[in-house]
């Protein structure tokens, strides 16, 4: 259970953490950038790996349901909502996300969605809320869905594949994938020196470890008790706004911070229950 609370809490603050890179692809092809990114992730997880199991019929849909929803569909979605949302908002409604996972979890544990809707809560505070207006409330709904099914769609296929199986192979369909739609629509472009500075950045640590070690936490943990550290990815991300100086740290934010923290031992206090949920890892190493 350590391992896998530490293995979570560590994707979710990397991933938080790199809001700020995120930033410098602005203007950037939104696909073809995200194809280069995976990419070069499923290079490294391959090195990594070395050895690849073969997919079954049965999990090309949930490895689809994962690059489409969970991968290109939710960065999509996400910087379409920031268009007509503020990104307090989206956020907010983005915290929703862990009761999410915990009410669509076959266990269902009463501590974890407990400590989902703290999560949540704290999640609010740290956002600051926010406005929209047009189709801004559909595609924060959207963009948690998206969040979730990166999640739930992994469950069972993680089983058969393995960890760093289901990392790679979602890192190569949405490579391929997001070249074939991104040359339509956005084309190619060289990127410069920051964007390819960022690409980078977000291929070997947002994608190829945060994602291994997300995919850990959850074999370990369950999909409910594991989605509350989600709530982790925006405390980090406003740890690094703080340390750049682009945030001041207010009571506001502290009280967000604490709440969240609150959750997360709320809902990763009980040991978990004997399910089909949590996976055991069969046939491919774990990410530490």
């Amino acid at each position: 259970m350590r391992l896998g609370v530490a293995a979570g809490a560590t994707a979710a603050t990397i991933v938080g953490a790199s809001v700020p890179v995120t930033g410098m692809l602005e203007g950037y092809p939104v696909l073809t950038g995200q194809a280069m990114r995976y990419a070069l992730a499923a290079a490294v997880l391959l090195l990594v790996a070395r050895r690849l199991p073969m997919p079954s019929w049965r999990d090309i849909p949930p490895l689809l349901g994962v690059v489409v929803t969970g991968m290109l569909g939710f960065n999509a979605v996400l910087l379409a909502a920031q268009q007509y949302a503020q990104p307090g908002f989206v956020a907010a409604v983005m915290g929703g996300s862990p009761i999410a996972l915990a009410l669509l979890s076959r266990q269902r544990t009463t501590s974890a969605l407990v400590g989902a809707a703290v999560v949540a809560a704290g999640i609010v505070l740290l956002s600051g809320g926010g406005s929209w207006h047009g189709p801004g409330l559909a595609l924060a709904l959207l963009t948690m869905a998206g969040e979730v099914c990166f999640t739930l769609f992994a469950v069972g296929v993680v089983r058969r594949l393995g960890v760093l199986g289901v990392a790679t192979w979602t890192c190569l369909l949405a490579a391929v994938i997001g070249a074939v739609l991104g040359t339509f629509a956005g084309g190619w472009r060289v990127p410069d020196t920051r964007q390819a500075f960022a690409l980078v950045l977000l291929a070997l640590l947002v994608t190829a470890l945060a994602f291994g070690l997300w995919y850990f936490a959850v074999n370990r943990l369950g999909s409910d008790r594991a989605g509350v550290l989600i709530g982790l990815m925006p405390v980090s991300g406003l740890a690094t706004s703080v340390v750049l100086g682009a945030q001041e740290l207010t009571l506001v934010s502290v009280l967000g911070v604490t709440t969240v923290a609150l959750g997360c031992v709320i809902g990763l206090r009980k040991a978990p229950e004997p399910s089909a949920d949590p996976v055991v890892e069969r046939t491919a190493p774990s990410v530490t």
